[in-house]
């Protein structure tokens, strides 16, 4: 192997393969313990405002701290990411008529305001080119050096295994979940900082990469159930598996160009959560 070769492979090559893993798994893991605290098949991220929320805390940085660099970002998109998480649920929370298709769209006119909000602030500070490159994710620009913090997702990953069964009986209700035993406010308060930190991770690294959340975990539940403690580790391997196929796909449909991989998922998994609505609706 020569000098050259051996410096693309670990400067660029190994860092993207990495972040490609890392990023499916994480966000296939946060979609699934989403619905486990909303009790809905179809909530996740780009369903819940959680990705527009991340975008406008690290739009956020870029003005409060223009200096302080990738944690700065972190920071602001975790924190925003959060508090949105908490509005979202609080909202779902007080709806008092919920039906399986009401849940995500409440989700998705949520995410369509804080984007909104995003916009406009983006253009109020003349930053609108640096939110382009957090529209859709891409992982063309993965080198040695800035991906790092995608590492991060592994002992998060890990966490939501280790809280499992808590996730799983939040997923029963409030009122069965105390029951048992169960301090449901703390289990909701724990999913949603996992689930934040996830997702700021992911898109400070490589952009919002939409619905890996809402189809990994349905797809795993039609084929092995609904264990959690059984079927984790497989959602965390389709999504890293179902990440890696997008990217492969968005590097040959137009090459020797690349199509950024957030629009293969999103296309992808648009059409997939039609079928499941209809099926859910059938």
């Amino acid at each position: 192997m020569t000098d050259d070769v051996r410096l693309t492979f670990l400067a660029s090559r190994l860092p993207r393969l990495a972040a490609i893993l890392l990023t499916g798994a994480g966000l296939a893991v946060c979609g699934v313990i989403l619905q486990q605290l909303v009790r809905n098949r179809f909530v996740e991220p780009a369903t819940s405002g959680g990705l527009d929320a991340a975008k406008l805390g690290i739009l956020a940085s870029l003005v409060i701290a223009p200096s302080g660099g990738q944690a700065a970002k972190m920071l602001c998109a975790f924190l925003v990411c959060f508090a949105a998480n908490l509005v979202y649920v609080a909202v779902i929370r007080r709806i008092r008529f919920r039906s399986t298709v009401l849940v995500p769209v409440v989700g998705l006119m949520y995410g369509s305001v804080l984007s909104a909000i995003a916009e406009f602030y983006a253009y109020r500070h003349n930053i609108v080119q640096n939110m382009q490159g957090w529209l859709l994710g891409d992982f063309s620009k993965i080198v040695q050096g800035n991906y790092e913090v995608v590492f991060l997702i592994l002992p998060i990953v890990v966490l939501c295994y280790f809280y499992t069964h808590r996730f799983m009986l939040a997923g029963m209700g409030e009122g069965l979940a105390s029951s048992l035993g169960l301090n449901y406010a703390a289990t909701v308060i724990l999913g949603l900082l996992l689930v934040s930190l996830a997702v700021s991770v992911s898109v400070i690294t490589v952009g919002a990469i939409p619905f890996v959340g809402l189809l990994v975990p349905n797809l795993v539940a039609l084929r092995y159930g609904d264990n959690l403690r059984r079927t984790l580790p497989v959602i965390a391997l389709w999504g890293a598996a179902l990440v890696l196929a997008c990217d492969l796909v968005s590097r040959l449909v137009i090459y020797p160009f690349e199509v950024p991989v957030g629009m293969t998922t999103g296309s992808l998994g648009g059409a997939l959560f039609f079928v499941l609505l209809l099926r859910k609706g059938r």
